[in-house]
């Protein structure tokens, strides 16, 4: 019997996210993974998370890029732990990365951990980072078509955020589109309508964020 070189690849993926997954549970963290495409606002909704809700929660956040620790620097100057992971060219983070990342950033200490990963609608969304949930960003200047064009991204999503909802006035965007799409794909999603930069809509997303953090606490 063959067994491809992918599917190794997904069994010792799947094995150590088993092992992220144990960590958090044990320890009552609540852990998101939040995949976005590049410039959809992942590291600004993040840092005004960490701002909004310093007295609330103790937040960590696992970086993951390409190339440079940019993203890291944000999040420590917004006042949380940062590991940056460098994928070095891979599109996606894997669940050993952040295994080796979780003992850096000293997980033990936060109620929640934020993975953001690498700006992408397709790789992220196939490995499983032992997550307790997964957070997809969509952002008005990229177009109202993505859920469409990235279904299984969506159908995984346990809060999808439209963001950068300040720019509607601006940008040819149909809102009742992308929720109809993305309710097609996955109906229990929870959808926030935000802009990190100007804060609206972002107290539903925190109430979501508290609710989910206190059921693992």
């Amino acid at each position: 019997m063959k067994v491809s070189l992918n599917q190794k690849i997904l069994s010792r993926n799947e094995e150590c996210a088993q092992k992220n997954k144990a960590f958090f549970a044990e320890n009552g963290i609540l852990c998101l993974n939040v995949i976005s495409s590049p410039g959809s606002g992942k590291t600004t909704t993040i840092s005004r998370t960490i701002q909004d809700l310093h007295d609330k929660l103790t937040i960590g956040v696992i970086e993951g890029d390409i190339k440079t620790d940019t993203d890291a620097q944000k999040i420590r100057a917004a006042g949380a732990e940062a590991v940056q992971i460098e994928t070095q060219g891979a599109c996606h983070l894997s669940a050993e990365q952040v295994h080796r990342a979780i003992e850096a950033l000293g997980a033990e200490k936060m109620d929640v951990v934020i993975i953001e990963n690498v700006g992408n609608l397709v790789c992220p969304s196939a490995f499983d980072l032992g997550e307790s949930a997964r957070v997809i960003l969509l952002s008005v200047p990229e177009g109202d078509d993505k859920p469409v064009k990235y279904p299984g991204t969506f159908a995984e999503a346990d809060a999808v955020l439209i963001n950068k909802i300040d720019l509607f006035d601006y940008i040819d965007f149909n809102l009742e589109r992308v929720l109809a799409d993305i309710r097609v794909v996955n109906p229990d999603a929870k959808i926030f309508q935000v802009s990190a930069t100007t804060g609206e809509g972002m107290e539903q997303w925190y109430e979501w964020l508290l609710e989910r953090a206190n059921k693992k606490t």
